[in-house]
């Protein structure tokens, strides 16, 4: 099956500090009620042929430095490591977008030093990961991958979409516990969008986002468009 669902041919905001193009992959584990790229979640024919995405990151692989690979979750499809190998012998680096479901794969494409980035969604406190993600979260598995990434020596960040109706600062601050002190950690605001599968849940005002910044006292944790 071909994995390829989308494909962005530039972005200099997915990859941080590179020019980048992005790759979609179809199918996620999660159905998270504020996901953007609901479109992904059930697996089915990709409408983008390998062949297709190849021949462009050979025509640009002197331009571009590095390719973004997200999702969907990426993690979830055993020949990702192929497309990974296929990608990096062109020589590009590579950043993974996952929500940490799957962890012995992350470690091996770290193992195999296969990817150079990891940004992992972290979803809400664990006691509400199931309401926020809209299914059962094997929380362990959640554990390791934290554990793997900040013990890993590639770079890396975690992030959390928040939502009016999912978060307040008390998460935030026990998600920020749980990670190690030196681990970036971005909050990304949520916007509702005509693709999220919950048409019902709202955002921050920037009011209450410059009020939660001001309440978090805490080094490592940055706001996105604040």
């Amino acid at each position: 099956m071909n994995i390829i669902s989308g494909f962005d041919k530039l972005t200099l905001l997915n990859y941080p500090g590179k020019v980048a193009c992005t790759i979609f992959t179809k199918g996620c584990n999660f159905k998270c009620p504020f996901c953007h790229n609901s479109s992904l979640i059930e697996l089915g024919n990709s409408s983008y042929m390998y062949d297709e995405v190849f021949s462009y990151l050979n025509k640009r692989k002197n331009i571009l430095e590095g390719v973004c690979i997200s999702g969907g979750e990426p993690l979830i499809h055993k020949n990702i490591k192929i497309l990974i190998k296929n990608i990096k012998e062109l020589g590009l680096s590579i950043k993974i977008d996952t929500n940490g479901s799957n962890p012995d794969m992350l470690k091996e494409l770290i193992d195999d030093n296969l990817i150079d980035y990891v940004a992992m969604d972290i979803k809400n406190t664990f006691d509400k990961y199931d309401i926020t993600t809209g299914c059962k979260v094997n929380i362990d598995n959640i554990r390791m991958s934290i554990n793997i990434i900040e013990n890993s020596n590639i770079d890396y960040e975690f992030r959390t979409t928040i939502v009016k109706e999912l978060h307040n600062k008390e998460d935030i601050e026990n998600i920020v516990k749980m990670l190690n002190s030196k681990s970036k950690y971005y909050i990304q605001n949520f916007v509702n969008s005509d693709g999220v599968l919950n048409k019902n849940l709202s955002g921050f005002t920037n009011e209450e986002l410059v009020k939660l910044k001001n309440e978090l006292n805490y080094s490592n944790i940055y706001f996105r468009d604040l």
